[in-house]
Order: C-alpha cells, then structure tokens, then sequence
C-alpha cells in the first residue's frame, strides 16, 4: 500500500518543484493579478501570465518537441506559428480592421510625430550594443520602445528567440503601464500652457482617401523596405476590409474570431518561453530596464518634436499628441487625451493623438523591417 503511496507522490510535479520555478509561479500570479484585478492590458497578460504559469509546473511537458517518434507537447504545436512569423502579422490584420486611420490622413503632419517616437528603439539598440548584447539581441530589446507586442515578437522570433521570453512580457508590461509611465514624461517636456492648447477640428475624410491610403502605403513601404511587408501589409489589409465597404464580413472576421483566436494561442505560447531556466538570468533583468529605458525616450523625444512643432505653427499643436507616436494603440492616445483635460477640461485631443498613435504603429513596423534587413 505504502509502495503504492510513495510511487505517485514520485510521479507528481511536487517531487521536480525548486525554488526558480516556485520564482516563476509566483511572477506569474501576480501578472495575474495586474491583469485581471487592475485591468492592465488583460487580453493580452491573462494569456501570457497564464503560459508561463503552466511551463513552471514541472513533468506537463507542454513545450517539448517530438523525439523518437513520440509527439511533442500541445504548446509546442501551438507555438510553431510563432517562430514562422505567422500569429504577429495575423494580429495587424486585426488592428487595421479595429483602427479608424482618418485621423492621419486628415493631418499628415502627425507622421513625424510617430517617427520621432520610434528613436527610442534606435536608442537603445546602442545602448544594449554598449552592455555586451549581440547586434541582433540588441535589435530584438531595441524594438520593445515601440510599445508594440507582436511587432516585438515578430522581431525576436527572427532575430533572437531566445529572448522571446523576457521580452513579450517586457513589450506587453509596458504597453499595460501606458498611463503610469507616460503621463510624468509629458509634463515633465510640457508647460501648463501647452498642455492647455486647443488643436483645430480635423477636416473630413473622404471614402476615396481611406481607400486609398492603405493601398498606396502598401507599395510605397513594400518597395522601400520589403522586409516589414508581412506586418505592414496584413495592417493596410485589415484597413481596407474596414474602409472599402464591401467587406463587412471579412472586417468582422478580422476583428474578431480572427484576431481572439490568434491572441489567445500567441499569448500562451509567447508565456510559455519564459521557463525558469532561461527567464531568470540577469539579462532578462537588462531587458527589462533597457525597455523601460526604451519607451520612456520614445515618449520623450515625441513630446520634444510637438514642442518644435507647436512653435512651428504658432501653437496650433498639443505638445501632448507626441506622446501617441508609440504605438500602443489606442492606449496611448487616450492617456494625451486624459493629460490634457487635466489642465483643460473642454480640451478633446483622442481625435488629434489618433493620427500618430496609427503613424506609431506604421512606423514601428518598418523600424522592424529595418533591423530585420540589417541584422
């Protein structure tokens, strides 16, 4: 009987549970937590918070491969998408369904403010160069400044999956803190009258131009830099199911079943890479500072270029709508919206901080595009 009692407690997870794993689990209640009791990007941390909790209990054996004929684990099967570049561009295709793009087009000047945005990732691609990082891990902890998690993932899964891991939860942390991180950094580069200014109404925009818009971006970018076509082109797609008006059913399907089935199989898989083993290393703690360094210089370098512009047009422009030009969408237009009503309560910059919260998600696939070429 006792032979038979000791012979199951030897074959239960308890047995194989060490303190990094016991490290882990409790990293991932607590992500947990932050996403369904705070609210932080849950679509997206409840997933991932999730697969890393089941990788950490040990004997599941989700994400080993096939060997000798034997198969491998659900995970493992799950996450092959991910390393092909597959479930990125498939979110994109659901983002540009979901993302009204008139904003930008009524007010193309915001382009800037989004570019400006992406020096973040630029930045701190030198300074992970500086800490020991190869060309191509610092081009996959550089991208994290984009606050954009499947261009990250799309990225690191080319450039370096080893790193997918840390940085997932890194780009997805900091795309959940938007209005804890930003909203400092803006006041910080904006003064009291600044923050107070009141942007024009955007003109119209015609049915022909948001047709339009997404088709000639997809060749003017695919000719540039074809190496950001597969997320570039999967977001104009998704735009042009919505704005075409003969696709109603296409959009739908890309904003939702597509885009909830892809984001619960991306989350989970993209969780379950960040096992003790390779998670708890002190370049994971390098990541996740360098990130932070990241997206806190995009922010700031966005405000800085709506200071010279406002100057520029006479105070036309809200500093405030170059903290969007992350593309932590519609996140980051939301927090420009919110810091300005603080000073001003009849001021409305949601419409304004649009057009480069969408050139931030433009430009941070063609930065993506641009590593991917280069390293």
């Amino acid at each position: 009987m006792w032979d038979k009692v000791l012979s199951f407690f030897a074959s239960t997870g308890f047995t194989e549970l060490d303190l990094p794993r016991l490290i882990m689990i409790f990293i991932s209640l607590i992500l947990l937590y932050l996403a369904i009791y705070k609210k932080y990007e849950p679509l997206l941390l409840v997933p991932i918070s999730f697969g890393m909790l089941l990788i950490n209990l040990p004997l599941g054996e989700l994400m080993g491969s096939p060997t000798n004929g034997e198969p491998g684990g659900l995970l493992w099967y799950l996450y092959q998408p991910v390393a092909w570049g597959v479930y990125p561009p498939l979110i994109f295709l659901g983002v540009g369904a979901l993302t009204d793009f008139g904003p930008l087009i009524a007010n193309p000047k915001t382009f800037l403010l989004g570019a400006a945005a992406q020096f973040g990732i630029f930045a701190t691609l030198i300074g992970a160069l500086f800490l020991g990082f190869s060309p191509a891990e610092a081009g996959s902890i550089g991208i994290i400044g984009g606050a954009d998690g499947p261009t990250s993932i799309f990225l690191t899964s080319q450039l370096a999956p080893e790193l997918l891991g840390p940085v997932a939860i890194a780009a997805y942390s900091y795309m959940a803190l938007v209005p804890v991180i930003q909203p400092p950094i803006m006041k910080l580069f904006t003064n009291e009258s600044e923050r107070k200014i009141v942007m024009e109404q955007l003109r119209p925009v015609s049915k022909k131009e948001r047709v339009a818009f997404p088709i000639t971006v997809t060749i003017l970018v695919g000719l540039l830099i074809p190496t950001s076509l597969p997320l570039i082109g999967m977001l104009m797609l998704g735009n042009l199911f919505r704005e075409c008006g003969v696709t109603d059913r296409l959009s739908k399907a890309a904003q939702n079943e597509i885009n909830n089935i892809v984001v619960i199989f991306l989350g989970v898989t993209v969780g379950a890479t960040a096992d003790a083993a390779s998670f708890l290393q002190l370049d994971t703690i390098m990541i996740i500072v360098l990130g932070l360094g990241a997206f806190a210089v995009g922010t700031a370098v966005g405000v800085l270029l709506g200071k010279l512009m406002c100057k520029l047009t006479g105070g036309k422009i809200n500093p405030l709508i170059g903290s969007a030009g992350v593309s932590a969408v519609p996140m980051a237009a939301r927090v420009s919206q919110a810091v300005g009503q603080e000073e001003n309560p009849q001021n409305f910059l949601l419409m304004h901080a649009m057009g480069p919260n969408v050139a931030g998600v433009i430009g941070s696939a063609v930065a993506a595009g641009i590593l991917l070429a280069m390293l």
